[in-house]
Parts: structure tokens; sequence; C-alpha cells
């Protein structure tokens, strides 16, 4: 049986065990006390939300290689509100310097009801800003703030929501939570065994979650 941990990551922290402490610089090994697990894929250390760690090598494959194209969510803020034609090249591909982004899912929605972030985003009175759902199924360095910024849209705020079939639902910042399962692919995991985000909290699938959740699509 693999092993699985759903960790949701703060601001800070960086997606590594070794390394010595620091502000704005912590280690995994601060919040999650579990030996011969690693990281798939990983966060930017300014980035937030779902982190995966695992002990089975071919599940972290699975979740991190991008060849699976593993879906992955981000609630992203940024800066400005991205009109039609923002949300269409995000959706199309964003042609950044390591080549054109594989067609995605962007959408406006309203803002979502998460923890207040430490440190805060710096707001500025005369620039509005806007909440996106975005999903891709690349892993590229930084990509999804390089692909706001090149449709002239800064991001502010990085959460990722989901990875695969897994979600931060009753995750707060900091704390983590173990699941056992099989070494399958996560999709596989899911129809095979009957899990589900929430499961193991007893929640069943469409039952509001006790966490922060996404916002609401925007029309």
């Amino acid at each position: 049986m693999a092993r699985l941990i759903l960790f949701n990551k703060p601001w800070g922290v960086l997606s590594q065990f070794s390394g010595d402490s620091a502000e704005g610089r912590r280690p995994l090994r601060e919040f999650v006390p579990v030996p011969e697990v690693y990281p798939a894929g990983r966060l930017d250390r300014d980035s937030e939300g779902l982190l995966l760690l695992t002990d089975d090598g071919a599940l972290q494959a699975r979740i991190a290689d991008p060849a699976y194209r593993q879906e992955k969510t981000y609630l992203v803020q940024v800066e400005g509100l991205p009109d039609d034609a923002a949300l269409q090249t995000l959706t199309r591909g964003v042609a950044l310097k390591d080549g054109l982004t594989a067609p995605a899912q962007a959408e406006r929605i309203t803002p979502p009801d998460l923890w207040a972030r430490d440190p805060p985003i710096r707001h500025r009175p005369s620039i509005p800003d806007c909440w996106l759902q975005l999903t891709i199924t690349e892993g590229r360095n930084r990509q999804v703030r390089r692909m706001t910024a090149a449709v002239g849209h800064p991001t502010l705020r990085l959460v990722r929501w989901r990875v695969g079939d897994w979600t931060l639902e009753g995750l707060a910042p900091g704390e983590w939570r173990e699941i056992d399962l099989p070494s399958a692919p996560p999709r596989r995991i899911a129809k095979k065994t009957g899990w589900h985000p929430g499961a193991e909290s007893g929640r069943k699938p469409g039952t509001k979650p006790d966490g922060p959740s996404p916002g609401r699509r925007r029309r």
C-alpha cells in the first residue's frame, strides 16, 4: 500500500525537507514529521495550497510527470480585470519563452473563501483585482504566474486547490492528512476503490466541505 499525504503548504514554506529554517524559507520537516516520503511535484515558496507527498515512486511519477497530464487547479488572484480575450488566450495557449502552453481551463470566479495570507497581499486602491480558477495539465516552472503575466494580469496570490482527484478540502494552512492508497494512477484509484476527495473524513461527494472552498463562477 502506498502512503499519500495531503499537505496545505503555507506561503514561505519550501517544497523540500532539507535546508536550514529561515524567515520565509521553512522546510517541510517543520510541518510533516513523516520519514521516507517525498513531494510529488512542487509548489514555489511564494505559492500556497495542496502539495502531495508519497513514499511510492510510481505514484510520485504519475502525479508529477507531465506525460500523465494530471490536472492541477489553481485559485489565482490577479491584478486588473481580465476580459474575455485574456481568458481565451489562457484557455487556448499562451506563448511563453519555453513554448506555447497546452490548452487549459480558465474562468473568472467570485473571491473564494480562503484563509488570510501571511504576509498579506499588498493592495493598491487605484488598481482593481480579480480571482481566476485555472486548470492546467503541465508543470513548467512558475507556469501559472508566467501565463497571467503574459496576458497583462500579474499574479498577486496563487493557491493550488486540486491535483487530480485530491483537493484541499478540510485542510487549514500547515495541516496535513495521510491516506493509504494502492500504487495506481489516481483516477483508477478513485474508480476501483470508491475513494473520493473527502472520503477519509466521512464526507460524501457533493457535500459541503468543512474547510475553505473555491469561489463560484462569475456569470
